[in-house]
């Protein structure tokens, strides 16, 4: 939770308690699409993995592997901010449900082609539907806190909370994804997924009356501009394909590792030990009451983040490997929820969840390139080799951001620092 400065005074002279957790979670009606979204939005963090183990399995191939998983990366980044849109247009069940059917056939049909030996041309093909028919559940669920909550102060609690389950998910779809794949089968990661977006994502579906109502109004808006014509998103796009660099090189890395060590079993072992560093970080991130701009706050953690993601591919035992990976993980997540932060600050309400959708399909873009690359990396040079991309990407970012960090700052009109789902900022989109 976050402090909110605003100059617009309070009917009451004597400052509230600052609203919690366990009262925003006391919200009526709030699991009824809680639940249901949690499980809907795991296929995004599960999905990538589980293409890699499963086509790694079966064709013997990292580079294989990384490059079936970055047709569904590259597929999902493309079409998500599409999909918020007509999310926004039409309203969230009449997208939701024809992608969910479509997310779960396709899914099912990648898993088959994968373990019939179907040639890499087949594996692309399954593999892009595949990809863009991913539920965007989570700004999805932003949205719903919006028309839950309207102008209730829980709105920042509730945007904070939305980044710690955001970190939750990339602990457990990945962690869940690799514990199938290497203890039940290579395929069950897979099924696993799409029978997760099937029961989540139509119960999610149901849901609804606390969907957002569909007007004229959010019409208009949603054609008068995209939230990519914000200059301060496409400095967040970048960083945010960093990130997904490092979620991407991490999982190729760690996989060759385990095996050319000869403990495949270790891979979810020391994947655990990332999450728990990038959700337990997020936790905290989540109950802070920050006093520092989340502009400064971005650009310190993200040089952590890229200093500790540069020496990963120095490691070569399981022990410093683990250190290293928990290190790394911290970082991610303070990064991530400062990311979402500054999409309240920068982007006008009518364009927050095409924003939000923007970002997510970044992570998905970053962690398909850095999935392809760190495979052949594996493939044709030293184990180990692919924990050279997570180092390339976050610099890279680093880089981008250092030089266009301004462009993150708003022109104050009624200065609110915080996470709401919905704030009042207008800002000029060039």
């Amino acid at each position: 939770m976050e402090s909110t400065v605003t100059s617009e005074p309070s009917k009451n002279s004597a400052p509230s308690p600052r609203p919690g957790y366990g009262q925003l979670l006391r919200t009526r009606g709030a699991w009824t699409f809680l639940l249901p979204g949690f499980a809907a939005r795991q296929p995004f963090a599960m999905l990538t993995i589980s293409i890699v183990l499963l086509v790694q399995h079966t064709t013997g191939s990292y580079g294989a592997a990384g490059a079936a998983a970055a047709a569904t990366g590259v597929s999902l980044a493309l079409f998500a901010p599409y999909s918020g849109r007509l999310a926004d247009r039409y309203g969230q069940r009449a997208v939701l449900i024809p992608g969910i059917l479509l997310h779960t056939l396709s899914g099912l049909t990648l898993t088959a082609l994968a373990l019939a030996h179907a040639p890499l041309w087949a594996l692309f093909a399954a593999a892009v539907p595949t990809g863009a028919s991913v539920p965007q559940v989570g700004p999805m669920v932003r949205a719903r806190w919006g028309v839950k909550l309207k102008d209730s102060p829980l709105m920042t609690t509730a945007a904070a909370f939305e980044s710690v389950t955001d970190e939750l998910t990339f602990v457990v779809g990945p962690l869940l994804a690799t514990a199938l794949c290497t203890a039940v089968d290579p395929a069950a990661g897979l099924i696993t997924e799409a029978a997760l977006t099937l029961v989540g994502g139509l119960l999610f579906a149901a849901r609804k009356s606390t969907q957002p109502p569909v007007t004229a109004d959010g019409h208009a808006r949603v054609k008068q501009a995209s939230a990519l014509r914000v200059p301060g998103v496409r400095v967040l796009v970048v960083t945010f394909l960093g990130i997904g660099s490092v979620f991407g090189g991490m999982q190729v890395g760690l996989a060759a590792f385990t095996e050319s060590i000869g403990e495949p079993g270790l891979n979810g072992v020391l994947y655990g030990t990332f999450a728990a560093g990038n959700m337990l970080s997020g936790i905290a991130c989540g109950a802070i009451a920050w006093k520092v701009a989340p502009q400064r706050r971005l650009v310190l953690g993200y040089t952590a983040l890229a200093l500790t993601a540069s020496a990963l591919w120095t490691a070569h035992a399981v022990l410093l490997l683990a250190g290293l990976g928990l290190l790394v993980g911290m970082c991610i997540a303070p990064a991530l929820i400062t990311g979402y932060t500054l999409v309240e600050e920068l982007v006008p309400a009518g364009a927050r969840t095409e924003a939000f959708t923007w970002l997510t399909g970044a992570v998905a873009l970053g962690q398909a390139a850095a999935v392809t690359v760190a495979g052949q990396l594996e493939d044709r040079f030293w184990n180990g080799a692919g924990f050279l991309v997570p180092m390339a990407g976050t610099v890279l970012a680093l880089a981008t951001l250092l030089a266009l960090r301004s462009r993150l700052v708003t022109r104050p009109r009624t200065r609110t620092v915080a996470r709401g789902v919905g704030h009042r900022v207008p800002v000029t989109v060039d």
